[in-house]
């Protein structure tokens, strides 16, 4: 391991092409560009975030199904993660400014066909084009920000690039709810095709152009010589993403509703779930993709992913840590809404501009990382941001009652949102300091990979915590309340957690209307007491993430000190 820390330093302290690095006495990096790769990369994690909101007026537009609803967001991640290893390396190989138009334009596209669709199919359809054009996009964005921001100018520009993808990510809901009750939910799609010309048109003077390594070391046929590899990966990932995200819909272990695709249907009376065989498979696959780009390397021939990177401690340690804090960071944004809408009875849009209050505070730290970075490095930078991302969560659960100020819990997202601007960008620096300048590309697109991994797990357990919290906590609010059949009790959880929660407004609505008449407001409120405790226990287990991650950045910050006396040593 630290054999393969002084040669990533050694390597890295070379003196690399002009478009690539900043060495002495050259002019300053680019920081035009920096703002068009951030534009980029706000586009692709917006689109992730704008949606969901959007979803429940999307199936009355177009008559869709609740499965067809599901696919629109699923779809999404699961191309976007399964092409983005093969488009990092081709971004080394090609050129990423020239991946980063490309990915653009192809992203545009799926977006207006997403805006002017009027069936599921072509919506489905025009997901997999928006897929495709971010897993373009993504890479390119992160590679070209990784080569030619070096030294002391790359904290600057991690923490733009950080406080841009939290950001983004935070505003997503608030503009997904704007959109959806003011001009329509055809704009959630629409937005992209402005913020895609500006990104197309400066990038052509503002970004300079850079590549990696050869095309394909004596194949003519470049990336396609590992046609094997880009297959592996690709679904490899996607089985894997498949089984994390949708294993809460079709049942872990037994199958709880049957799956169709085509006329391939995977029935509710298979004695197994399709999820587990999904995992499996995908994990069977992404083995069979690291052993034959292993056997690759070993024949001198070219790779899409040099797995030898994760030889290299703060590239291995630091992929490990990214994933556990994605998933960690998912359940908080998962649960808040849910909290939000169906315990305190805010709209969407009120609920998108409470969240979208995390951007105040990454924005802010955002512009503090390159001080903050000059005083405890990036390693230290990080666990500052995690335990401020900690301190937010445990504030927020504080903050969680049913009548307690929305500003108080307003103030812990606040400080979890500084935290986020800390941690995300410098974790990304710290993963990629030590790759070679010429791998930046498939370096930073297996980074992007295993976030989405992460993002995965945390869509998985997210749910699967929440319920079974609220399954924990609401019986016993339920059977305080005399008169009310045990019979009803076990529907009314069942209900509850199969819902998210959803169906305590309608109950709220109907008061004692309802079926449960005078007892309808005594079983509302006990209800939405067990939801809220279940909220509270479901970000306690993402805190718990957390800290994991936290435990886990001390190695990586050990290995990036490694690095550095590395460095320092061979010059």
């Amino acid at each position: 391991m630290e054999q393969a820390q002084m040669q990533a330093a050694a390597e890295v302290s070379k003196p690399a092409q002009a478009s690539q690095s900043v060495r002495q006495g050259e002019p300053k990096p680019p920081w035009k560009a920096l703002w068009v790769l951030a534009l980029g990369l706000a586009m692709i994690v917006l689109d992730s975030s704008i949606v969901n909101v959007s979803i429940p007026a999307i199936i009355s537009a177009i008559h869709i199904d609740l499965t067809d609803a599901q696919w629109i967001t699923a779809l999404y991640s699961i191309v976007l993660a399964a092409l983005l290893l093969p488009s990092g390396r081709l971004g080394d190989m090609y050129g990423r400014k020239r991946l980063l138009q490309v990915g653009t334009v192809v992203f545009v596209g799926g977006s207006l066909l997403a805006a002017s669709s009027q069936t599921g199919t072509v919506l489905l359809l025009a997901r997999v084009v928006q897929g495709i054009g971010g897993a373009l996009v993504m890479p390119s964005t992160l590679s070209s920000v990784s080569a030619n921001f070096r030294g002391k100018y790359r904290a600057t520009a991690f923490g733009v690039w950080g406080a841009v993808m939290s950001s983004a990510a935070a505003i997503g809901p608030l503009m997904g709810g704007l959109f959806t009750q003011t001009i329509g939910w055809r704009w959630i799609f629409l937005v992209n095709l402005p913020l895609g010309a500006i990104v197309f048109v400066f990038s052509i003077p503002f970004v300079p152009e850079s590549k990696g390594q050869g095309r394909g070391e004596g194949s003519s046929l470049g990336l396609l010589s590992d046609v094997g590899g880009i297959l592996l990966s690709a679904f490899g990932s996607a089985f894997v993403i498949f089984g994390l995200i949708e294993g809460e819909t079709y049942g872990w272990l037994r199958p709880a509703k049957s799956l169709s695709v085509g006329p391939i249907t995977w029935s509710q009376s298979a004695p197994i779930s399709i999820i587990p065989v999904c995992l499996v498979l995908g994990l069977a696959l992404l083995a069979w993709f690291a052993v034959h780009e292993l056997r690759r390397k070993s024949g001198g021939r070219l790779v899409m992913l040099d797995v030898t990177l994760f030889k290299i401690a703060t590239f291995g340690w630091g992929n490990f840590t990214a994933a556990i804090i994605n998933a960690g960071e998912f359940v908080v944004i998962f649960t808040l809404p849910l909290y939000l809408i169906n315990a305190r009875s805010l709209n969407t849009l009120q609920t998108g501009g409470i969240i979208a209050v995390l951007a105040l505070g990454s924005i802010v730290s955002g512009g503090m990382a390159r001080f903050v970075s000059a005083k405890l490095g990036a390693g230290g930078t990080v666990q500052l941001g995690l335990v401020l991302e900690m301190v937010g969560v445990i504030a927020a659960i504080a903050t969680m009652g049913g009548s307690t100020p929305i500003w108080l819990l307003m103030v812990g997202l606040v400080i979890y949102g500084l935290g986020l601007g800390f941690a995300s960008a410098q974790l990304t620096s710290l993963v990629l300091s030590g790759v070679p300048i010429a791998q930046s590309g498939e370096g930073s697109a297996t980074q992007s990979t295993i976030r989405q991994l992460g993002t995965a797990l945390g869509a998985a357990v997210s749910g699967t915590a929440l319920s079974v919290a609220v399954g924990f906590t609401t019986p016993g609010k339920l059977a305080s309340i005399p008169g009310l059949p045990s019979s009803a009790r076990d529907g009314l959880v069942a209900a509850v957690k199969s819902s998210a929660g959803n169906m305590i407004s309608g109950m709220r609505a109907q008061g004692t209307h309802g079926e449960l008449g005078s007892l309808g407001p005594q079983v509302t409120s006990a209800l939405t007491s067990g939801f809220i405790e279940g909220g509270q226990l479901a970000m306690t287990f993402a805190c718990i993430l957390l800290l994991v991650g936290l435990l886990a950045s001390i190695k990586v910050r050990r290995a990036a000190e490694a690095v550095d006396s590395a460095k320092a040593a061979s010059k």
